[in-house]
């Protein structure tokens, strides 16, 4: 029997996800099981440290998730995964092998060089970047910067696996992989941050990245990966990444500007509001990563094969369908959110250095960030329909216009308007909002014949039940809370009116941390089913999505003891 399960284990890690929802399946469960992990991370941080601290330690990844970003994001999205495919679809392995490696050769080289002059620099660096933090905050970034540029190291060859085996549609070891990089960070904090500080979770870090790497390289290996020290830059699909990567590269490297005025602007609104920020952030991405990453990554395979087939009626189908499943997952789930800002952040970062005013001050942000989610995830369709096509030069544009507006927007709302950290979320929020329209506007000119009316019609439908359901759970939320409750009593026993005893059985009193999970689960459990069946009320033919998702969790074969007669070979798409 346990020969049986780690054998279909073995199927079941190394499987070919053949179709999108099957690969957004995969993809979605994993990034659920990393994106709460990475709350935990985030609550064990306001567990041991102060959010001046925690500041100082988000702020440290600034300078190499530069570089990595830039170069690792810049060239696999759009560059490296559509060539790699398109060799394959070619049935030419050994040349899409050979590209891999020499690409991966490149990118480290790269990286290496400019981690030495971060390496050296990274303290007077800082100072520009973070102008609000005093000496001892400096030096201590510095240090750790240095620490987490080793992550970084591990995260470039480990993504250019992941680009490899999502290129194969095997999805599940890369969604597995940042299980082991927040466990790292995790265990590194709880048992040596009273020995070493905050350097603990850093060196957690490294060795979470480490395993990042580790656990994709096996099933990488075997499927043909092997890496050859050549820096070959005349092979045509290397100059073909270069290209397309170029635009991808310009994007990012703005993107990353952007991002360094957040920590430059947040680091003089005050001492814990980049703490109060990244908090909020990482709330708002659990449904970007869940819904719109998942599927998008999920469509870019196919995408990008019925492109270079040129079968761009099926790629408008595959297109509207993909959207269509982010808009009925993603509407939800950003009001939901909103509705609940205040009992998700009390039980996420709820740690006892977490004040009520940090509670405060991320709720709001986390409000405004809940603004621009829809855009935010279809955005990553969009710019991967647009990979597809060969055009990374259209969204790279479209990406640095929203950015400007980002920082522009930011900088009359804190300094000029002096408003508190959420008005940093509120600019980025306007912003993804313009980029979305100007990409749906371009892709609509690309793409003749696209029928938007099959988009519109789901789309308010969606909306229409999300709103409904949302304030049918805003008013049970208020109803239920007894935190509410008690300032209206207070009211009414001025008014002379009383309320009988037995009221406060049907209230929660939300101090405690079981009746706030009571609270907040009833409620969501009420809008979920309310949206479910208003959508199917509505005839929202997307309703099925939910229901396939669901079959699909229920067909993994891990745990059936009966193997096949005739395994699945682990084959290459063109196969």
């Amino acid at each position: 029997m346990m020969k049986n399960f780690f054998r279909n284990g073995s199927n079941f890690l190394t499987r070919r996800q053949k179709n999108i929802l099957s690969a957004a399946a995969v993809i979605m469960i994993m990034v659920a099981a990393s994106r709460f992990l990475g709350l935990v991370r985030n609550r064990v941080l306001a567990h041991f440290f102060s959010v001046e601290t925690i500041s100082v330690y988000l702020a440290a990844f600034r300078l190499p998730e530069v570089v990595f970003e830039v170069l690792v994001f810049g060239a696999l999205s759009s560059a490296f995964i559509p060539t790699f495919t398109r060799y394959l679809a070619k049935k030419q392995k050994e040349q899409a092998w050979y590209v891999a490696s020499v690409s991966l050769n490149f990118a480290f080289l790269l990286f290496f060089l400019l981690s030495i002059l971060i390496f050296l620099f990274a303290r007077p660096l800082y100072q520009v970047l973070a102008p609000g933090f005093n000496p001892h905050q400096l030096n201590q970034v510095a240090r750790l910067t240095r620490i987490l540029l080793v992550a970084q190291a591990f995260f470039v060859l480990s993504y250019f696996l992941t680009g490899v085996l999502e290129s194969l549609q095997r999805f599940l070891i890369p969604a597995i992989a940042p299980l082991f990089y927040n466990l790292g960070i995790i265990l590194g904090a709880i048992f040596f941050a009273s020995r070493w500080g905050v350097y603990a979770p850093a060196l957690g870090a490294v060795i979470g990245a480490f395993f990042h790497f580790l656990i994709q390289l096996p099933l990488a290996y075997h499927l043909g990966f092997r890496p050859r020290l050549s820096l070959d830059f005349v092979h045509p699909g290397v100059r073909e990444i270069g290209r397309l990567a170029l635009p991808r590269i310009i994007e990012l490297s703005f993107l990353q500007i952007g991002k360094n005025a957040e920590l430059f602007l947040a680091s003089l609104i005050a001492a814990g509001a980049y703490t109060h920020y990244t908090f909020a952030n990482s709330l708002q991405l659990l449904p970007v990563g869940l819904f719109g990453i998942s599927i998008a990554k999920a469509s870019l395979p196919t995408l990008s094969s019925q492109s270079a087939r040129g079968d761009f009626k099926q790629f408008r189908e595959t297109f509207i369908a993909s959207f269509n499943e982010i808009v009925f997952l993603i509407i939800p789930s950003s009001i939901f959110l909103a509705v609940l800002r205040i009992p998700l952040v009390r039980l996420v970062f709820g740690a006892q250095r977490f004040t009520w005013e940090s509670t405060v001050q991320t709720s709001y942000t986390f409000s405004a960030f809940c603004l621009g989610i829809l855009a935010q995830a279809l955005i990553y369709l969009l710019n991967r329909a647009f990979y597809a096509l060969q055009d990374t030069k259209t969204p790279v544009k479209i990406s640095i216009t929203a950015i400007f507006i980002h920082i522009f927007l930011a900088v009359i709302l804190t300094l000029g308007f002096k408003l508190p950290i959420w008005s940093l979320a509120l600019a980025y929020s306007l912003a993804v909002i313009i980029q979305f329209g100007l990409l749906c506007l371009f892709l609509c000119r690309r793409l003749k014949r696209l029928r938007i009316k099959k988009i519109t019609v789901p789309f308010l439908k969606i909306l229409l039940s999300a709103s409904c359901s949302g304030g049918l759970m805003y008013f049970l939320l208020k109803i239920l809370d007894r935190s509410v409750w008690d300032k209206r009593l207070f009211f009414l026993a001025r008014l002379g009116i009383t309320l009988p005893t037995t009221f406060k059985v049907f209230v929660l009193d939300t101090r405690y941390t079981p009746n706030l999970i009571v609270l907040t689960v009833l409620v969501s459990l009420v809008g979920l089913l309310s949206y479910l069946f208003l959508t199917r009320l509505l005839r929202v033919k997307e309703v099925a999505v939910f229901a396939r998702i669901l079959l699909k969790f229920k067909q993994l074969k891990i745990f059936r003891t009966k193997i096949p007669k005739k395994k699945e070979p682990i084959t290459l798409p063109s196969e």
